[in-house]
């Protein structure tokens, strides 16, 4: 009986039988091999347990569509895996970009506005959450002569003036003085929807207003609507970029 070459290419029966012990990834760099090895180790059966055991939904696909390969089912199953599970990217923006103008009006007057800083509030506070004391001693206060009709807008500005988000623009009123009214506005989706959808993201600003009807307390934040807690600042500053960032 003649040896074998050592050299000699094994057969594809013998390919696939090997191939029936290798995981994914190695039967992917082992394709890359040859042609005849990658059509060997593309065969429908030594990616159907792969593809079933790993992704069933996708496996029955071909009961309804027979022509498409399991390695072709089993190659976008993974990559959808992967997405779905990635890490969100880091925000472009960050705090310190961003300004904060609130402003609260009565009968169409306005009594109390202020800017402030992101940099500022941050460093002050050296929040986890978009959530924000702004200080009202920075404000320009006129005076309070009806708690029934207030109006309060929230602007976030994008340093050198370079674009602008309304993030509410709501009415409410307190029933009295040395109360605190808390306005919200569920926000617009970021573009990839319809117009007509919501976010599921709510604008949250809380006004204190004192015994002498001065506004000594505003507070703003993102929630989310699903469990009604506040956004992290990444997950805030991603959401603000669709807008800012044109």
């Amino acid at each position: 009986m003649s040896e074998r070459n050592p050299k000699t290419p094994p057969t594809w029966e013998a390919l696939v039988l090997v191939a029936h012990y290798l995981d994914p990834q190695t039967l992917a760099i082992a394709s890359c091999v040859s042609k005849s090895w990658s059509q060997a180790l593309s065969l429908d059966h030594v990616w159907l347990p792969l593809c079933a055991s790993r992704f069933p939904s996708l496996s029955n696909l071909k009961i309804s569509y027979p022509s498409v390969p399991y390695r072709r089912l089993y190659a976008i199953g993974l990559a959808a895996f992967k997405r779905r599970h990635k890490p969100p990217s880091k925000p472009r923006l960050s705090i310190d970009h961003l300004v904060f103008a609130v402003e609260l009006s009565s009968k169409g007057v306005p009594i109390f506005a202020v800017a402030e800083d992101g940099a500022e509030v941050n460093k002050i506070q050296g929040n986890q959450v978009f959530k924000f004391d702004i200080d009202v001693n920075h404000g320009c206060f006129s005076g309070i002569d009806s708690l029934e009709e207030l109006n309060i807008t929230w602007d976030v500005v994008l340093k050198g003036w370079e674009a602008v988000f309304k993030m509410m623009d709501c009415k409410g009123k307190l029933s009295c003085a040395a109360a605190e009214g808390w306005f919200w506005e569920e926000l617009p989706s970021p573009g990839c929807c319809s117009s007509e959808e919501g976010s599921g993201i709510v604008a949250d600003v809380k006004v204190g207003i004192g015994a002498d009807m001065k506004v000594e307390k505003v507070r703003v934040g993102l929630l989310r609507v699903v469990d009604w807690r506040y956004l992290s600042i990444e997950d805030g500053l991603r959401y603000l970029q669709h807008f800012l960032l044109m």
